[in-house]
Parts: structure tokens; C-alpha cells; sequence
């Protein structure tokens, strides 16, 4: 049985377990999450050419960066990019003119490098740009098959959009954002979808940002790609004000784009943009107008540290459904209905989540993410003994460990997991 209503004041989540369930007293154990690879995580304007140095790379690494990417206006300062990640243990995705002048001969000439994440192309292309993207990934792919081509698209929100296709009679025209998807996934090889959407607008959230993500993991698992997406780690007061985020609003973000499914987590920005090179007032990334470390560094450095450990749920996984839960529930979602697995009771006081359920190996794994990055909410779980409770630093235990009531820290989750053999 789901209800939701609000209690007072207090957003309420409650799951019970099992009466007098105690698994403390079984034969189970802790275990560790295992996971064969890792989310990557991308690093936009993550060092300028005037800081390329270890100190600078080693300092990213330890962020939790596993891609850092830069406007580079020269070859020579990618080959220096190269050589400082292959150094601390970072990929780069590469970007210098002679990528766009001769990719043939520049994929020659990096492909074999052992720090070469892949090739950088374009940010947010209008419709009329796919074709010409294509031809040009396809270059590139004639000489590199090993290394990906990188295009990210606008998001649903995008202002002066370009969305007609050709005047050609083989095809219609694209009036919506589903269109521009699926004229993007048709025209441009890419092995992934790429898409920024930024969510937190003052101290509220986009009333589309969820439809965003719906559309996206749909035209993704359409066409069987994996989808990588943004969170945002810059503040900006004009001409959007975007605030810097706190930890509460950068988890919100990140969670919940992988709890849709996303296999790549992208920061938008790393280093602060210089305000004479763009007409936003950006600020507060992790490293600062100044060259030195913010709290938003910190903030990045925890949520990439979570994600690393977290990476044997999400990383490889397959998404199964996302639901949602609360009075009202955000454009283009679908009201949670049935339980997930291994659960056998849910009520719901008002509270505001999402709940998706993922496989991943013998496990099922469900993922719930509070939608308020301003309020906790709580929860207690009624699951069988086979249900177990991931941490956040990775350890497994048995969901009966912990007390029946429970708490979700603003943008934050908890998630089980359930024995996939149990469920046939």
C-alpha cells in the first residue's frame, strides 16, 4: 500500500521491516559493492593552458576527476595536457584546431596515447550542424575506432532553437525536442548521448528538468546508447542565476541523473571562467577566479568520492524504471504504483522522491532519491531477509541492521538491493 499526504510540516517516506527481523544474528556478513569499471567523470574548463602543470593535474585527480577537458588553441598545449594526466593518472578529451583543419592526421597522431579519453567536437549544435558533425566524426573514426567522438546536445529548455531539418524530401520537420534527439542520434555516430540541462534556478527548480531526463533515457535506451549528463558546479548571477551549489543541490543533481541511467557524470565548470571571455558572471566553481580551491572544490571532491564507491550500482546497470512519488509529481513522469523488489511495504506522508530500479549483475538494486535538495525526508522499510541495504561508502549489510526508521538528507538516497533469482 503507497500513501502520501503531508504530515505537518515534516516530509515523511516510510518502508517497515519485517517484525522482529534481526539479521545481526545470521550468518551473513558485510560485504563491499563490486564494480569491474567506474563512472567516468568530466571536468569542463578543468586546467587553462597557462596552469598545465602536475601539481594542477594531481590537484583534479584528487577531486575525483577521471576526464578533464579544455579549450586548447594549440597543439602543442594538448600534447602538454596529455602528458600531465598520463603523469598523475587522468584521460583528457582532446581538443586543438588542427582536430577540425586535419582530424585524419591528428587522430594518427594521438590515438595511441595512453591518456586520450577521445575527441572533442561541438557544444550544443543546431539541427542544421548534425550533418556536418557527422562527417566530420566519421573522419575521425576511420582512422580511431578505439577512442570516442564527443558532441553534447542542447537541452529541452534551449532558447532559439534551430530544430528544421534540410529541405530535403526524405525528411519532416522537427518541432520538438524528441525530434532534435532523434535527428541528433541519426546524423551523429556518437557512441553516447551527451546533453547539459541545469536545474536549480535561484533556490527552485526548472518545472522541465525531470521531462529533460525522461526524454533523454527514452531516446537513449531506443536506440541502446548509453547517455552522459551534467551537473552544474559554477554559481552565476547574470544572466541566469544559477547559485553555486551546495552539497545538498550537487548530489540532487548528480543522483538524480543516475537513477535515470546516466553512465557519465559531466561538472559544469571545474575552473571559473574569466568574466572578460564570457557575457556570464560566473563564479564560485571549485577553483576560484583566483587559481585557489572553494568550498565548491570540497563539495566536488565528497560527491565524486560517493560516486566512485557507488559506482558497482550504477556503472554497467540497467535501468528497469524510474517512478516518482509525492502530492504531485513533475511533467512527463509516471507515479510509482508498485513496490520494488524485495520490498513489501511502502507508505508515503507527502514526501517527494523518486524511485528507480536498476540491474546490475545478480542484484536488483532500488534507488531512492529525495526531490528536495532543501529538506530531509524519512522513511522506514518492511522488506523479506534477503533485502540489504547499500551504504554510502560501499558496504553492503542486511537492511534489518538498521533501525526501521530511517532518514534521506536533502538530494541524497538511500538504496537496497534484492537477489535478482528471487525475483523469477
Amino acid at each position: 500500500m503507497i500513501k502520501s499526504y503531508l504530515l505537518g510540516s515534516v516530509l515523511m517516506l516510510t518502508v517497515l521491516l519485517s517484525p522482529g527481523q534481526d539479521t545481526r544474528t545470521q550468518e551473513q556478513q558485510p560485504t563491499r559493492l563490486s564494480s569491474r569499471e567506474e563512472i567516468p567523470r568530466l571536468a569542463w574548463y578543468s586546467v587553462p593552458a597557462s596552469e598545465i602543470s602536475e601539481q594542477r593535474y594531481r590537484e583534479l585527480k584528487e577531486a575525483g576527476i577521471t576526464i578533464t577537458f579544455s579549450f586548447f588553441s594549440s597543439q602543442k598545449d594538448a600534447e602538454r595536457s596529455l602528458a600531465m594526466a598520463e603523469r598523475v593518472g587522468v584521460k583528457v578529451l582532446l581538443s586543438c584546431p588542427e582536430l577540425k583543419t586535419d582530424p585524419e592526421a591528428t587522430a594518427r597522431k594521438f590515438m595511441k596515447h595512453p591518456a586520450l579519453a577521445g575527441y572533442f567536437l561541438r557544444d550544443e549544435p543546431s539541427r542544421s550542424e548534425f550533418e556536418e558533425l557527422g562527417k566530420w566524426m566519421r573522419r575521425i573514426q576511420s582512422v580511431d575506432k578505439d577512442h570516442f567522438c564527443y558532441v553534447n546536445a542542447l537541452p529541452i529548455y534551449a532558447e532559439n532553437w534551430q530544430f528544421e531539418y534540410p529541405k530535403e524530401p526524405d525528411f519532416a520537420v522537427a518541432t520538438t525536442y524528441t525530434d532534435y534527439l532523434t535527428a541528433f542520434i541519426q546524423h551523429i555516430p556518437a557512441p553516447f548521448i551527451s546533453y547539459d540541462a541545469y536545474c536549480i534556478i535561484g533556490d527552485s527548480l526548472r518545472a522541465n528538468y525531470y521531462e529533460n531526463l525522461e526524454v533523454v533515457a527514452k531516446a537513449s535506451q531506443k536506440v541502446n546508447k548509453d547517455f552522459w549528463a551534467f551537473a552544474l558546479t559554477t554559481g552565476s548571477s547574470e544572466p541566469v542565476n544559477f547559485p553555486p551549489p551546495t552539497l545538498a543541490e550537487l548530489r540532487f543533481q548528480v543522483y538524480s541523473i543516475l537513477a535515470y541511467g546516466a553512465k557519465g557524470v559531466q561538472y559544469f565548470t571545474y575552473w571559473t571562467p574569466p568574466v572578460n571571455e564570457t557575457p556570464w558572471d560566473f563564479h564560485l566553481g571549485p577553483i576560484g577566479l583566483d587559481g585557489k580551491r572553494t568550498v565548491t572544490y570540497d563539495r566536488l571532491k565528497k560527491i565524486n568520492e560517493e560516486v566512485s564507491k557507488l559506482s558497482g550500482v550504477f556503472a554497467g546497470g540497467k535501468v528497469l524504471s524510474v517512478r516518482h512519488i509525492g502530492k504531485t509529481i513533475p511533467k512527463a513522469t509516471t507515479r510509482l504504483e508498485d513496490l520494488p523488489p524485495g520490498i513489501k511495504a511502502l507508505e508515503m506522508y507527502g514526501a517527494e522522491a523518486l524511485v528507480s530500479t536498476i540491474q546490475n549483475g545478480d542484484h536488483t538494486y532500488t534507488v531512492i532519491v529525495n526531490r528536495s535538495f532543501k529538506k530531509e525526508i524519512s522513511l522506514t522499510a518492511l522488506g523479506d531477509e534477503g533485502l540489504q541495504k547499500v551504504l554510502k561508502d560501499g558496504m553492503i549489510v542486511p537492511a534489518g541492521w538498521y533501525s526501521s526508521h530511517l532518514t534521506i538528507d536533502a538530494g541524497d538516497i538511500a538504496i537496497f538491493r534484492y537477489p535478482t533469482t528471487k525475483l523469477k
